[in-house]
């Protein structure tokens, strides 16, 4: 079922975390980290940037571009893995916030593919008419949680929100098209559990797990790729534009070998952001999208710890393009 991008919002904040600090904090090099992940910095909230105000920020943005009255919003849905509150959540603040009392509102996690399932539980609501339009709030504050002293994954983490505003019906000459989308709950695989794990009370993420998250990382992002492309009767070759989840730029450019995809199509932001979590793959869509042409199809396919994945199509405008309609 078709369903409609109105209008993107975003936040990052803007100070940045170089590798040569974990040198002074953890004993991990430059060379090492970019041995290892090609991260050169990731993006580091100040105290006063906390989740709302993020969020908050990326909402502002995207309401401003928005073709329609944002009352007439009747869906809100938060995605994170790194929530300040799970009672009172992002969801229902911003719903307080900016006076959305028509929306039913409610927070998802799937760790790193949690935007990809919250895309898919927007598409089940329009599908069965108990939404029409609708708000994706997503973000991560991984700086709340994670370690800079951790070897393993302190210079890892990035922090990030983005707002996208969907709809059941075309509002704009300018509106993406959701084409199809796919995902996956894959706790049984490999370490699944416990790969990735983040402790609530001790206010740590860890990921003790790290070989087996890049292997099936890899394996599956590519596989959903292949598998979107098969079901959609188009070949790699026509996809315009990729998008994998931005843990590491190694699983990226192993997709892009397995799949003989040229660099100049594989998009990215984890060079300068660092993984900025479940946010990350709709970040650099985000970012890069006044450079996306009329017809342009762009594919997005993410994984995460937990385990879970998922891969989804956008159209950019509704001319003929190269895929079916379905």
């Amino acid at each position: 079922m078709k369903m409609y991008i109105n209008s993107i919002g975003y936040y990052i904040p803007s100070k940045r975390i170089d590798n040569d600090y974990f040198a002074q904090k953890s004993g991990v090099t430059n060379k090492w980290i970019n041995q290892r992940t090609e991260i050169q910095s990731r993006s580091r909230a100040l105290k006063s940037e906390t989740m709302n105000f993020m969020c908050s920020c990326a909402v502002k943005q995207g309401l401003s571009q928005l073709p329609y009255n944002s009352g007439d919003i009747d869906l809100i849905i938060f995605a994170s893995y790194t929530p300040t509150d799970t009672v009172a959540t992002m969801g229902h603040i911003i719903q307080r916030e900016f006076n959305l009392t028509k929306a039913k509102v409610f927070y998802i996690s799937s760790a790193c593919s949690s935007a990809i399932n919250a895309i898919e539980i927007i598409q089940s609501f329009f599908q069965s008419d108990k939404a029409k339009k609708a708000l994706l709030i997503c973000g991560d504050r991984n700086s709340s949680f994670s370690d800079d002293k951790d070897r393993t994954t302190g210079h890892l983490w990035g922090d990030a929100a983005a707002a996208f505003f969907f709809s059941k019906e075309r509002h704009s000459i300018h509106d993406a098209e959701l084409v199809d989308i796919i995902t996956q709950g894959l706790g049984h695989v490999g370490m699944g559990t416990t790969a990735v794990t983040l402790n609530i009370q001790k206010r740590k993420i860890e990921m003790p797990g790290g070989r087996d998250v890049f292997m099936h990382a890899c394996n599956m992002i590519a596989n959903n790729i292949t598998e979107i492309t098969v079901r959609n009767k188009c070949n790699i070759s026509d996809i315009n534009y990729f998008i994998s989840h931005q843990a590491n730029m190694r699983i990226l450019k192993n997709v892009a070998h397995q799949l003989d995809i040229p660099n100049k199509k594989m998009l990215s932001n984890i060079e300068y952001l660092g993984n900025t979590g479940c946010v990350s793959s709709l970040l650099v869509f985000a970012e890069n999208y006044t450079k996306f042409k009329p017809n342009d199809v762009i594919c997005i396919s993410v994984f995460g710890g937990g385990y879970s994945a998922g891969a989804c199509l956008f159209k950019i405008n509704n001319g003929l393009g190269l895929l079916n309609e379905r």
